[in-house]
């Protein structure tokens, strides 16, 4: 079981770890990337664009800048999305274990992100309270009126793309939970986890979570190892990526348990760091680089110093770092590394390695 760390522990995380730093966009100041953005618009004249592609582009541009704004402020507080269906009653034992998630979240100190509806959304928002909760609310004809919890709060967001909502629920938090739903929540979860098996964004945790004794998730998962790693179709190490569940103890755990030791990750220079909460010694170094020399492009897994390029992360800079040329394909396998980490380095762990 994940040992319970402070909540401050969970919440240091700079506007960086949310997603992976391109490097060639490293260097470039805020107003240089402004004013790419102005040169891009400009470009859209001569293009001769049509009328329905800039009403897409400029909704799009608004809806983000103003998402962005909202979540600004909450950049270094660490949140989790809960998806589900809308359609859950109360009286639902996925309803049940949704709410009892969503508090427990907010007792550890995380916020809870959901698309602000009813049902299972709903039910995470009661579990956290209002201060504890985020909404990301998609404007449709039928079932989306913002949930009793989140409606009227300066923290929920009204948005009028799938596309733009989409990358908030991934873009603005630090670990994924799946609660039974239908096509919406099926397709969520899948995106999300191309996006980590992709390397489109940093590793997190993601659980999917049944109604006690449910198998909703378990058949799931099911089809996945049938279907698709039975057949090749995805790899062995790719299983890391997520857990199934019926217990909220459980789901807490793998989240938390994932930050217990690790904290964040950054390209810089095209070296991936692993930013830590524990320096690993030289021996667990050798053991790293001994069992996991098959991510790697080139060189070796190393201790390194905080970068330059790190600097402006001022909460961030004295955190121990690793740092190794990724071949950015083994993900499964980083995620395997990373749990590997978290469960030797760990200093509430007994018997803790390093």
């Amino acid at each position: 079981m994940a040992r319970r760390r402070s909540p401050d522990r969970h919440s240091n995380v700079s506007e960086n770890d949310v997603l992976p730093t391109e490097h060639s966009s490293e260097v470039l100041h805020h107003d240089e990337l402004i004013n790419e953005i102005k040169e891009t618009a400009d470009k859209l004249a001569a293009d001769r664009a049509t009328r329905g592609d800039l009403k897409i582009l400029s909704r799009a541009l608004k809806e983000l800048r103003y998402a962005f704004k909202v979540f600004t402020p909450y950049r270094r507080q660490r949140k989790v999305t809960v998806f589900g269906s809308a359609r859950t009653p109360p009286e639902h034992p996925a309803y049940q274990q949704s709410v009892l998630f969503g508090r427990r979240m907010a007792e550890e100190g995380w916020m809870v992100v959901t698309g602000a509806g009813g049902g299972i959304m709903e039910g995470a928002h009661a579990g956290a309270g209002k201060k504890m909760s985020m909404g990301v609310n998609i404007m449709l004809p039928f079932e989306q009126d913002a949930n009793y919890v989140i409606s009227d709060d300066e923290k929920l967001v009204h948005l009028k793309y799938f596309f733009t909502r989409k990358l908030l629920f991934v873009k603005e938090v630090h670990s994924i939970a799946l609660f039974p739903g239908g096509f919406g929540t099926q397709d969520e979860g899948f995106e999300t986890l191309t996006l980590v098996q992709t390397g489109k964004r940093d590793l997190m945790p993601i659980v999917f979570v049944d109604s006690p004794g449910g198998n909703y998730w378990k058949a799931w998962d099911a089809f996945v190892r049938e279907q698709l790693y039975d057949t090749g179709l995805i790899s062995p190490e790719d299983l890391s990526l997520y857990r199934v569940t019926d217990d909220v103890e459980e789901a807490i755990d793998e989240i938390l348990g994932f930050y217990a030791v690790y904290h964040s990750m950054r390209y810089v220079r095209g070296r991936l760091v692993l930013r830590l909460h524990v320096e690993p010694d030289d021996a667990f170094i050798e053991r790293l680089n001994d069992e996991f020399s098959d991510l790697l492009e080139a060189g070796r897994i190393e201790k390194v110093q905080t970068h330059r390029l790190e600097a402006d992360d001022e909460h961030l800079v004295d955190l121990p770092r690793i740092g190794f040329q990724f071949d950015r394909r083994s993900i499964g396998r980083l995620r395997q590394m990373v749990d590997l980490i978290n469960s030797e380095l760990d200093e509430d762990e007994p018997g803790a390695a390093g």
